[in-house]
């Protein structure tokens, strides 16, 4: 990956004079910077002041080092000492990038980039293991977290949502791991992934139907599949004189209602206590009269809680968990509510996820780097001991192009789902056409638009 050096593109061979030895002068300057430099008090400022003053000091220190530096190589250390002090260090050109969806960062000396959907190798490195727990540290600090020899794992979050996850030895053999997981700011619109060939206009409108008329909807998928993203395109379809109540591990989803109360869980501290769960939450949220329940992700037993708020009036909920394919999401739901040690029967937990749920929707990333949604599912209810489930729409996929892109089109089962009553008597009209097999090439992945946007999403 060209461009991404960890110096901007330096070295000897950029014929620029000293420039080999920047990161040497760097680190000098730095650590004359922090003794002349009271960070206490521009804590107190704002950012523009405590840039301009660092940017002063910083010109101050170079004249005093007499460094052999010419004016671009000057400003390169500046914007680099900023971005220790302000940032992520090495990482913030990467920041910078809008395609640059992951960072993954394999102790000090490797770091990967997901664009597109596919990983690339860059050639930027951290110093040493301490240069790299210090921006852990500073992350993780930013929002009340800690990380350390009794706390090696740490979920967190930076500014603009991006989602955070470090582990330090003894778990990580090698040395530091960190991963950031990037969100746009702008969020994408139905009409975004539509383009890029996620779904197709009769599935979309199935979408904001369900929505709209206050149906249980459960978001399955693998990692990485896209299931963070289709929530927060779901969520756009409530009215905005709705109450939302969202409960996450790490805050992320970005809804725009006017209405919003984000509530997030919280870690044990250094004593192991204080440590609050998604599940205390989800039974808080219950006092807050909320109109619609929406948890970023059911991992354990408040999957028990989850689902009696769904069958007791909290119609519209959604949430997401990672499964492979629809029957697996059930399976894993109930799987959860055991987790909460209730001991009810095998039936009645599958009798409340038949009644709590009513559509399930599987995301895929498919192999090229492409995110689809790949079903939209109906739960119907119980027969026996069975879960029953109807698929209205799939993703049938067609084989490879030269290119190694995946080939396929969205096709409609032909079946009426038994929802569509229940949508009509609260003011949803759902046409029938909408599930009835379009004419070839309608929804077909090969689209001239969806393959100028393929791995967009």
């Amino acid at each position: 990956m060209d461009g991404w050096n960890a110096n901007n593109g330096g070295g000897e061979a950029s014929g620029m004079p000293g420039v080999h030895n920047l990161p040497e002068i760097k680190s000098r300057i730095h650590r004359k910077l922090l003794g002349r430099l009271n960070l206490a008090n521009l804590e107190s400022v704002s950012r523009e002041d405590a840039t301009r003053a660092i940017r002063t000091a910083i010109q101050e220190i170079l004249v005093d080092d007499q460094a052999a530096l010419n004016i671009k190589e000057r400003e390169l250390l500046q914007v680099e000492i900023l971005d220790e002090i302000f940032g992520l260090g090495p990482l913030e050109p990467l920041m910078k990038d809008p395609e640059v969806s992951d960072i993954l960062v394999n102790t000090f000396k490797d770091v990967w980039i997901e664009k597109g959907g596919k990983l690339f190798p860059t050639d930027i490195r951290f110093k040493d293991d301490t240069h790299l727990m210090q921006v852990i540290d500073r992350i993780v600090s930013g929002v009340g977290r800690r990380i350390d020899d009794s706390s090696p794992m740490v979920d967190a979050r930076l500014p603009d949502n991006s989602r955070v996850n470090a582990i330090i030895p003894p778990l990580a053999v090698d040395g530091p791991h960190m991963s950031i997981r990037r969100f746009k700011r702008d969020v994408l619109s139905d009409e975004d992934l539509m383009s890029k060939g996620a779904f197709n206009k009769a599935m979309l409108e199935v979408l904001h139907a369900v929505v709209v008329g206050r149906l249980n909807i459960l978001i399955s998928g693998g990692t990485g599949a896209g299931k963070t993203t289709l929530l927060n395109v779901l969520s756009s379809h409530i009215p905005g004189d709705e109450r939302i109540v969202t409960i996450e591990d790490s805050a992320e989803l970005q809804l725009r209602q006017p209405h919003v109360v984000r509530l997030e869980t919280r870690p044990p501290n250094v004593e192991g206590k204080g440590e609050v769960t998604a599940r205390a939450l989800v039974v808080n949220s219950l006092r807050m009269r909320p109109d619609r329940i929406i948890v970023g992700e059911v991992r354990g037993a408040e999957a028990v809680d989850m689902l009696q708020a769904m069958n007791t009036g909290h119609d519209g909920s959604l949430t997401t968990l990672h499964a492979n394919t629809p029957r697996d999401a059930l399976n894993r739901l109930s799987t959860m509510v055991a987790m909460a040690n209730l001991n009810l029967p095998e039936r009645a937990v599958r009798q409340q996820i038949a009644n709590g749920i009513q559509v399930v929707l599987q995301v895929s990333r498919l192999p090229d780097g492409s995110r689809k949604l790949m079903s939209i599912s109906e739960v119907v209810g119980m027969e026996g001991e069975v879960i029953t489930m109807q698929e209205l729409f799939t993703y049938e996929r067609q084989g490879l192009d030269e290119d190694g892109n995946v080939l396929g089109r969205f096709r409609p089962s032909g079946i009426r789902p038994k929802f569509a009553d229940t949508l009509k008597a609260r003011g949803v009209e759902l046409s029938g056409a909408l599930f009835v097999e379009r004419a070839a090439g309608e929804g077909d992945s090969r689209d001239p638009v969806a393959a100028r946007e393929r791995g967009g999403w």
